[in-house]
């Protein structure tokens, strides 16, 4: 099982190669919200390539020998993102394998690091499919989105920066795609704070799982799906969600289309749907804090369609 010191190792691995994503408090009223405390927002989606997906990515890289062949990756986007970041700044070849649901803004971000790209399958589990064959001809390392202990490491570094630039929280909000993020920060909490997940209502791959008591597989279908779009989040994340995860929350797309827009209205801060998903639990009552609870959300990606953003927004 993942704990602190392997947190704490990861950090000291990356800490070169990421960035320091800044805490910011916010007046609840501001957001219309009836908190006593400021909301504490980790602005995660100021890491580089958009998202918190680089702190696994460069952990995968430097803790794990890498061959000629490379490494490849299958992902709704951001994660093949930064496994292409990290293999560029490395001196490394990636395959990035992604499905015909993402993002032609994500897909253009992987391209535009180098990586040799490749479209298709209608969701992340056909994509992962395309990339485990790839990787078993190729010989070329697998960097996995989640369900991978270098990666929920790497990724247990927001939590650890998190902490030490909040302390006071009682309870952080994090949105689930397959279950990475928030395995990484709740092995960091454990029970000294309250891990709430957030999943769209049709991509509900952790819920589901915890309802089952073992990982289980889940259709999916959301306006988040490019980023919170897992059938399953495997074994090693759903063992450490089922001690640390307070419980999951489930959010309509519709909430999370309103969490976008407040962002930009109050804030400016322009997040793609999986980006604003946390914040979508407060903003729908599907997470209802007490009046004095001193409330962390995660904002933890900005990769959106400037197009869609501008519809939404207006």
């Amino acid at each position: 099982m993942i704990g602190q010191d392997d947190i704490r190792a990861a950090y000291v691995r990356i800490r070169p190669r990421v960035r320091r994503t800044p805490v910011i408090r916010i007046d609840a009223a501001d957001l219309g919200l009836p908190l006593r405390h400021p909301l504490t927002f980790k602005l995660e989606f100021l890491q580089h390539t958009g998202t918190f997906k680089p702190r696994g990515a460069f952990n995968n890289l430097l803790s794990r020998d890498v061959p000629q062949a490379g490494v490849a990756a299958a992902s709704g986007g951001n994660h093949g993102a930064a496994v292409a970041y990290a293999a560029q700044r490395l001196g490394h070849k990636a395959a990035i394998f992604v499905p015909d649901v993402s993002s032609p803004v994500k897909v253009a971000r992987i391209r535009s690091y180098g990586a040799d790209v490749r479209v298709g399958g209608a969701r992340y589990a056909d994509a992962l499919d395309a990339c485990n064959a790839f990787i078993a001809t190729s010989g070329a390392l697998s960097v996995h989105a989640y369900d991978a202990a270098e990666t929920i490491a790497g990724q247990g570094s927001v939590g650890l920066e998190w902490q030490e630039d909040a302390p006071d929280l009682d309870t952080v909000l994090v949105a689930v795609g397959g279950g990475g993020l928030i395995a990484g920060i709740a092995a960091w909490y454990g029970k000294r704070v309250k891990v709430v997940g957030v999943e769209p209502e049709g991509s509900r791959c952790l819920h589901a799982s915890l309802e089952a008591g073992r990982p289980v597989d889940v259709t999916v279908e959301s306006i988040a799906a490019d980023s919170l779009g897992a059938r399953n989040t495997g074994q090693l994340v759903f063992e450490i969600a089922r001690q640390n995860v307070d419980h999951v929350a489930l959010v309509a797309d519709d909430a999370i289309v309103a969490a976008q827009q407040l962002l930009w209205d109050r804030l400016r801060i322009g997040a793609e749907p999986g980006g604003a998903a946390a914040l979508a639990a407060l903003v729908s009552g599907r997470y209802q804090p007490r009046a004095d609870e001193n409330v962390g959300v995660l904002l933890c990606g900005a990769n959106v369609d400037l197009g869609k953003l501008a519809a939404i927004a207006s």
